[in-house]
């Protein structure tokens, strides 16, 4: 069972990091498409087209911005240890409850995996603070909802 649950935390690990790849590959596209028209315009009439390039460079520096979260959020990635069983609901666990199963790691959404559901949330999360530190058998509750823990690894 352990390999099994290794293997699961592994596959969440790299559907996250693909995930995250894509959206950076769109920031990073929008930004350069934002820059590229600015760019196309400059030397054009000055007047009529100044507000029109201001315009696309906000949208750029959006995108860049964009593109610095994500990058930091691909490192917090990377510090998740796939191989390591973790004993109590903290950074990298997988967590099964009676409800729903997760991944602590960053926020991402839903991952489906062999049709099982697990929610990618950050450790900055209002439910990972009030489960972090539990183990399995413990109960918690969020938002007037009691969560029993089943497994974490």
């Amino acid at each position: 069972m352990l390999t099994q649950d290794l293997e699961t935390k592994k596959r969440l690990l790299q559907e996250s990091t693909k995930i995250l790849n894509a959206q950076i590959k769109a920031a990073k596209d929008a930004m350069d498409e934002a820059q590229e028209s600015a760019n196309e315009h400059q030397g054009a009439m000055e007047d009529k087209f100044e507000s029109f390039r201001e315009n696309c460079q906000i949208q750029r520096d959006m995108y860049a911005r964009q593109l610095d979260e994500l990058i930091r959020t691909q490192s917090i990635l990377r510090n998740i240890n796939a191989t390591k069983t973790n004993k109590e609901v903290s950074m990298g666990a997988v967590v099964q409850t009676e409800l729903q199963n997760y991944f602590i790691g960053v926020s991402l959404g839903e991952i489906k995996l062999d049709g099982d559901s697990y929610f990618a949330i950050s450790g900055m999360s209002p439910l990972y603070k009030v489960m972090a530190g539990r183990t399995a058998g413990e109960e918690f509750t969020f938002r007037d909802k009691t969560y029993k823990i089943l497994q974490v690894f």
